[in-house]
């Protein structure tokens, strides 16, 4: 391989890399590793389409004034993630503002923002945000390329199934599944002449490659499917001088109890860890394993501290396709709760990838070495006949 070509290689697995990280995070509804603004609350820091590295807020140490956060916004143009600066901090949380507007978020309506509610710190280099221009354009475009795609196919088939978020899941399964089966059927009958006939050949597919970029797409499924369905529950409650029926009224000082249901709808089982996201809430138990159809209840203490007002209370909600070992997920869990996400993914592909070489082999598949012009629905056919 000369060394153009591994340039060329490596350019095109970096925005492969780079594709998949946008394809996730707008699955997730919040970045990953790579983020971006749409407005211009944030100039000249940030301006409209420009993108910044967004490190998860558990890498990324203490919060402090002066930082570019992601957030969840509850009452900012409707509510849904911003990024602005911090600029102080109360009891409740901090105070966040957009370089380029004259007031604070919570000089409006919105209430501070708790560190549970924190998505995504930008990475700073020298107290300046590190920022990759116009990587809102790709996003939005890409964005726009897979809507379209997807109101086509349900216009086309008749269903709203394979609309939104869930609908790309099922469409990007597709896609990884045709593919595979592509490769299966192309390569089935060559591998053993592609080991005399490589620099003959025209039409060539490196085998890794093929495999990588399907795992990747079946990596980004499984993710989407363990995150979409997990995620922070929060409400408010109000801290007063009498009771009311609910839980949304307590006492001063006092604590309510609410239970809180969780279903499992598909046929996998999932094993569901529940924690506690801000003060005055505690969970029993904290993590359920069930299996398909199966639902559970679980108990959630609500505390208020002893004076009036109106607070946040929040747990958070995470997912996992119980393939691990109980003892195992524990274990993972306990160290960060990506970790049991990249070990079912590595599991997951993994075992995908050794089916693939069992079926397909290694090295290269020779589509066509003899006649280049002929088109893959022909190569296809003839592998039936």
């Amino acid at each position: 391989m000369g060394v153009r070509s591994a340039v060329g290689t490596l350019l095109g697995g970096a925005l492969l890399v780079v594709v998949a990280l946008l394809l996730v995070g707008q699955l997730m509804g919040q970045p990953v590793l790579l983020g971006y603004v749409s407005t211009g609350s944030m100039a000249p820091t940030l301006q409209p389409g420009d993108g910044f590295v967004a490190v998860p807020p558990a890498f990324a140490g203490p919060i402090e004034e002066g930082d570019v956060v992601t957030f969840d916004a509850r009452e900012l143009d409707g509510g849904g993630l911003t990024t602005h600066r911090v600029v102080g901090r109360t009891e409740e949380g901090f105070i966040t503002k957009g370089d380029a507007n004259p007031v604070t978020d919570q000089d409006g309506s919105e209430p501070p923002v708790s560190r549970s509610r924190v998505v995504a710190v930008a990475w700073q280099v020298g107290g300046d945000v590190v920022v990759i221009p116009n990587l809102g354009v790709l996003v939005t475009g890409i964005g726009d390329l897979i809507t379209g795609a997807q109101r086509q196919l349900a216009a086309a088939l008749g269903t709203r199934a394979l609309l939104g978020t869930q609908g790309l899941a099922y469409l990007l399964f597709a896609v990884g599944v045709a593919g595979y089966a592509v490769t299966a059927v192309l390569g089935a009958g060559s591998r053993e002449r592609v080991r005399g006939a490589v620099g003959r050949s025209t039409g060539i597919a490196n085998v890794w490659t093929v495999i990588l970029v399907l795992a990747l797409v079946l990596a980004l499924v499984l993710t989407a499917s363990m995150t979409l369905t997990g995620g922070e529950r929060t409400f408010e409650v109000v801290s007063s001088q009498s009771d009311a029926a609910g839980v949304r009224v307590i006492p001063v000082g006092g604590t309510e109890e609410l239970t809180y249901r969780i279903p499992n709808p598909g046929i996998t089982p999932v094993a569901v860890y529940l924690e506690p996201a801000s003060e005055g809430v505690s969970i029993e138990p904290r993590r359920v394993r069930l299996a398909g159809g199966e639902e559970a209840n679980v108990s959630v203490s609500i505390s208020v501290p002893d004076r009036t007002g109106v607070y946040d209370r929040a747990f958070v909600e995470h997912r996992y396709i119980a393939l691990l070992p109980a003892d195992v997920m524990d274990a993972l869990y306990a160290i960060h709760p990506w970790a049991p996400i990249l070990a079912i993914d590595a599991l997951v592909c993994g075992l995908f990838a050794l089916v693939a070489i069992a079926i397909v082999g290694t090295g290269v598949i020779r589509l066509d070495s003899r006649n280049p012009n002929v088109s893959t629905l022909d190569r296809l056919r003839r592998r039936f006949r």
